[in-house]
């Protein structure tokens, strides 16, 4: 998803994403961008968004009565209600500004890491919605520990889950904080309290029903942005996909041919963009990048969370139908931005240096990208729009984060663990009440802290530590008979610890963050997933099959119960969850 993003520089979602996958991309730092006059356009259109997403929250709260109601919607949002959600969850101003960065920087390699994202939907939809919907209630820890004992499962998956939020957390909230910086004129520590301050007041009285159709709302806005965007930049070229990456590779050569190139290494310079290869340079680091964007998806908690919210399998197969109908639109139309990019932003000397190929702005400013070709395509009255859809973006997928990370606290640490599942559905909700405000304060005190520094690393280890550690834990336990307590624990947690630790030691963060010399990271690649997630499925295996205690018997024997109910439906409960 998510591997997701996304913001630090490269910051925002992909270019984060993608410093997991080469070295150079974890660079650029959005901290030094430099603040620019205030957009009133934008203001009063993010105005407005929040306004009446502020009512959709004293909505929602009248209807958020009980746990189910909060973390859930009460299971009463339809799939096609609920893709648009996931839709919008998985559309971040990360993949939005990001990849139409990447795809401006690099062309072709763009789309193939849009692609990357698309490629956990089958995984999600074949082996994942169904049953996550017969089985679980209000988090992943509910399917994982179905047949486990409660306290040492939702110990792990309480851990997994905020440790995935906190990373995703302090990157949205740097991206949101320097994307206002650059667009509104405001300072950034305003930008990153006022956002952390929306997102509470989603989360806190509106719960899952505010979040969904905020996500909803701006889903719908970015898709029409966007598609907007997208044929205003074919009509500038007679819609001719050909004709605007033609003229894209001859701005490409004349950009290579202005930095001292010969013009046969200019014209190949050019024709680059055109093929994949710019960057992961070695085979591994392909791989290991490819499996955290594929299985990070599927162990993602803000998007498992959402299979929650609908009222069968049914629905929860016709989420995933929609929400991949709506992200694959998504990515191709932001393909056709990012060229428009290169040939509409990097050829106007109003927004960029045209004989170097850069956005004017300082570091950072290269993912103000679709921005300016918002700009470009529809005046100030769209870039206002688009500016403030970003935003609002941003504010959703925050929302949506800390709703996961609330519920993980909660539902599976306090009325699970320490309640011994005893809890009043009052109780828990004050229980979630308090860790969204605890979780949005942290936010905004870690924004704040990392204002100045690199933290593209944080969203490539959220996906990293999703598929190193949820999906194995996930995976096995709904589709092996032999997996048991022990095993998912001890298996779970080797694959959380190997991928926070691999990834400290790697280039991107030992070298590129924390300023060691170059050569120096003890871990050669810049994503642990080939490693961490082959030591988190092998450690769950390892720890299973060695275990001959009767708690293992009898979860083994509880399998083929767990089977029919997560095939059938069977035995689970319809909207009121079970």
């Amino acid at each position: 998803m998510n591997a997701s993003t996304l913001r630090g520089g490269s910051l925002l979602a992909l270019l984060a994403l993608l410093a997991a996958g080469s070295a150079h991309a974890a660079g650029a730092d959005l901290g030094q961008a430099a603040k620019q006059a205030t957009n009133w356009t934008a203001i009063i259109m993010f105005g407005a968004f929040v306004a009446g997403t502020l009512w959709i929250t004293k909505w929602a709260a009248a209807k958020t009565k009980s746990a189910s109601d909060f973390y859930t919607a009460g299971g009463g949002i339809t799939g096609f209600q609920n893709g648009l959600a996931i839709a919008g969850d998985y559309m971040s101003a990360a993949s939005f500004l990001g990849i139409s960065a990447a795809v401006m920087a690099t062309g072709y390699d763009g789309l193939i890491y849009s692609i990357g994202f698309l490629v956990g939907w089958p995984i999600i939809t074949f082996l994942m919605a169904e049953r996550l919907r017969n089985l679980g209630k209000f988090t992943f820890a509910d399917v994982a520990g179905y047949r486990f004992q409660q306290g040492p499962i939702r110990a792990f998956a309480a851990s997994g889950t905020l440790v995935v939020v906190a990373f995703y957390l302090i990157a949205q909230m740097v991206g949101a904080g320097q994307l206002i910086k650059l667009l509104f004129g405001l300072e950034y520590w305003m930008a990153v309290v006022i956002v952390g301050a929306l997102m509470m007041i989603y989360v806190l009285f509106g719960g899952m029903t505010a979040t969904t159709w905020v996500q909803i709302i701006k889903a719908c806005l970015l898709l029409a942005g966007v598609t907007f965007m997208a044929f205003m930049v074919l009509a500038q070229y007679g819609f001719s996909p050909e004709a605007l990456f033609a003229k894209g590779v001859e701005v490409r050569t004349a950009i290579a041919a202005n930095t001292g190139k010969t013009p046969e290494e200019a014209a190949k310079a050019g024709l680059g963009i055109m093929g994949p290869g710019g960057f992961i340079k070695d085979p591994i680091s392909a791989i290991s990048f490819g499996m955290a964007l594929m299985f990070g998806t599927a162990g993602l908690p803000h998007i498992l969370m959402r299979f929650f919210t609908v009222p069968d399998a049914k629905q929860a197969r016709k989420s995933v139908l929609w929400a991949t109908t709506w992200i694959g639109y998504f990515y191709v139309l932001i393909f056709i931005i990012g060229f428009g990019a290169i040939t509409l932003v990097l050829t106007n000397p109003e927004f960029a240096d045209v004989v170097k190929g850069v956005i004017h702005g300082g570091a950072g400013t290269a993912n103000m990208a679709a921005v300016l070709v918002a700009k470009s395509v529809g005046g100030n009255i769209f870039y206002g729009f688009i500016s403030a859809v970003a935003f609002a973006t941003i504010l959703a997928v925050v929302a949506g984060l800390t709703l996961s990370g609330a519920s993980a606290v909660s539902h599976d640490l306090y009325a699970t663990v320490f309640k011994k599942g005893k809890a009043d559905s009052a109780a828990e909700l004050k229980v979630s009440r308090i860790t969204t405000l605890a979780l949005g304060l942290i936010a905004v005190v870690l924004g704040i802290v990392f204002e100045k520094q690199n933290i593209a690393f944080m969203v490539s280890l959220a996906f990293a530590i999703a598929a190193s550690a949820n999906f194995p834990v996930l995976f096995l336990s709904v589709l092996w008979k032999d997996c048991t307590t022990r095993g998912a624990v001890i298996g779970g947690f080797l694959g959380l610890i190997s991928s926070v630790g691999l990834t400290v030691v790697s280039p991107s963060v030992w070298e590129a963050t924390l300023g060691n010399p170059a050569g120096s990271a003890l871990f050669p690649y810049t994503s642990p997933a080939l490693f961490s997630m082959t030591i988190g499925f092998v450690g769950i295996w390892l720890f299973s099959i060695t275990d001959k205690s009767a708690n293992a018997a009898r979860e083994r024997a509880a399998f083929p119960a767990q089977q029919v109910r997560s095939e059938t439906g069977f035995g689970a409960a319809g909207a009121s969850g079970h």
